[in-house]
């Protein structure tokens, strides 16, 4: 055995029984903790944290009875988004392992988030999933915000930043608004409920024409109550145009999903809501001046209309002339055409005059009489010839039918003859002595019985 140690090779028993080496037998025990047992969710308190100049981790997870070694190496803990220390709670994903160095049972370390953290992120995504399968989540369903909104209600503390700022910059952009504090608490036990109840209330009351709720910055925990399925549903349900603004820029919330409007910050939503002074008053003060340039525009083309118009006009004598000439000027022309209808009157009465007499019943009547009765000869000659034309073919029909029928043959002196059974008889032979048979003449019939019967062959 050349690969075997010597002080291996020194203890090998003489009856040849095998024997495994330590990192035989660790690799072997490897190789069966990493198939048999599959990837798992564990959870403990982080001890013994080193993180040495190669960029690995390693460090111990206990519970309050036992602890396990664990490594987690630099491509996997550079997606850790907290940095790891003794006493944190935290929740790994691992696989069972062996490092064969020392034979040390060890857990390598696939991905670490906080323990409190963890679950919260896994709640918040199923809660996400949900809610976009239902469409809360959509596009079509936001509703736009009122240009210039009389009453805004602010949802959120009474006693935060938040609130404040949102205030100032209301009164700053837009002073003609109302504001309204709906005061809720926004963190820690029943917030939540406190906020769906507000946003409730106000979509019953109808008093605002636009709503904003948040707060400002925290912890994922701070902001858990804008995380709540009841916030998103109420959100949902409300008819009023709503504004999220919750926390801070990089914070997103599932009410800034829900809601209508999402504003980065307490301050954005304020200046989402108003319209700028400032820049409503210079909208004005354009419009002033574009109103007074065409109302100038305008005079100044009545002004022309005004001028055209009086050097048009005349004094009423002159035009009491032209009146009277044109009346006279109508009349007569009047007068002419009243003439020239009655002439044409007259025409025409004795045009429909003529018509009349030449269509006078008498006359039409006398004329359709003589036509009835030129009809009348006609058709009586018609049928005449007609009838005459068919007889003549009935008779031509009936000839030829008689000249080859077998009665016009009878009529010549032949007869007919059939045996008992009335078949036709064309040969002597047919026929034997004593049979009886029937002759059929041109007028009559009689039955015989043959005497002597001569076969017309024998005699040629």
């Amino acid at each position: 055995m050349p690969n075997t140690p010597p002080s291996v090779a020194n203890t090998l028993p003489t009856d040849g029984r095998p024997v495994m080496s330590v990192s035989e037998l660790n690799r072997e025990v490897k190789h069966l903790l990493e198939g048999s047992v599959p990837l798992l969710w564990i959870g403990g308190e982080i001890s013994n944290f080193a993180a040495p100049s190669s960029g690995h981790w390693y460090f111990t997870l206990k519970d309050a009875r036992a602890q396990v070694r664990c490594a987690m190496f630099r491509g996997r803990n550079r997606s850790v988004r907290f940095q790891p220390g003794n006493g944190r709670e935290v929740l790994a994903r691992a696989r069972v392992s062996l490092y064969e160095g020392r034979g040390e049972f060890q857990l390598i370390i696939e991905h670490l988030e906080e323990a409190g953290f963890g679950a919260l992120m896994r709640q918040l995504e199923m809660l996400k999933a949900k809610l976009q399968a239902e469409g809360l989540f959509d596009p079509e369903r936001k509703k736009p915000l009122p240009y210039l909104p009389a009453t805004i209600g602010i949802i959120t503390s009474p006693t935060g930043a938040a609130v404040r700022d949102m205030i100032h910059v209301l009164g700053r952009r837009y002073p003609a608004a109302r504001i309204e504090l709906i005061p809720v608490a926004v963190q820690g036990q029943g917030a939540a409920q406190q906020i769906a109840r507000a946003i409730a209330l106000a979509g019953q009351l109808q008093r605002h024409d636009l709503l904003i709720v948040g707060r400002g910055g925290g912890s994922l925990e701070d902001l858990w109550a804008f995380n709540e399925e009841v916030v998103a549903r109420a959100l949902a349900a409300c008819p009023i145009p709503t504004i999220s603004a919750v926390g801070h820029e990089t914070d997103t919330t599932i009410a800034d999903l829900v809601a209508d409007v999402r504003a980065p910050t307490p301050s954005a939503a304020a200046e989402l809501a108003s319209a700028n002074a400032a820049a409503l008053m210079e909208e004005v003060t354009s419009a002033g001046n574009r109103l007074h340039r065409a109302m100038t525009l305008q005079l100044r083309h009545l002004n022309q209309q005004v001028q055209l118009v009086g050097n048009r006009i005349r004094h009423p004598r002159e035009q009491l002339q032209n009146r009277a000439q044109r009346l006279d000027h109508l009349e007569i022309q009047l007068r002419a055409s009243i003439r020239q209808r009655l002439a044409h009157a007259r025409q025409r009465l004795q045009q429909s005059e003529r018509a009349f007499s030449l269509a006078h019943p008498a006359q039409r009547l006398a004329q359709e009489s003589t036509a009835l009765r030129q009809m009348d000869n006609r058709l009586q000659k018609a049928i005449s010839r007609l009838l005459q034309h068919k007889r003549e073919l009935s008779a031509h029909a009936a000839q030829l039918l008689h000249s080859v029928s077998p009665l016009g043959v009878l009529d010549r002196g032949y007869a007919i003859i059939q045996d008992e059974q009335q078949r036709v008889l064309r040969d002597a032979r047919q026929v034997k002595p004593g049979q009886r048979i029937r002759a059929r003449l041109a007028h009559g019939e009689f039955t015989a019985i043959t005497d002597t019967v001569t076969d017309s062959a024998v005699h040629k």
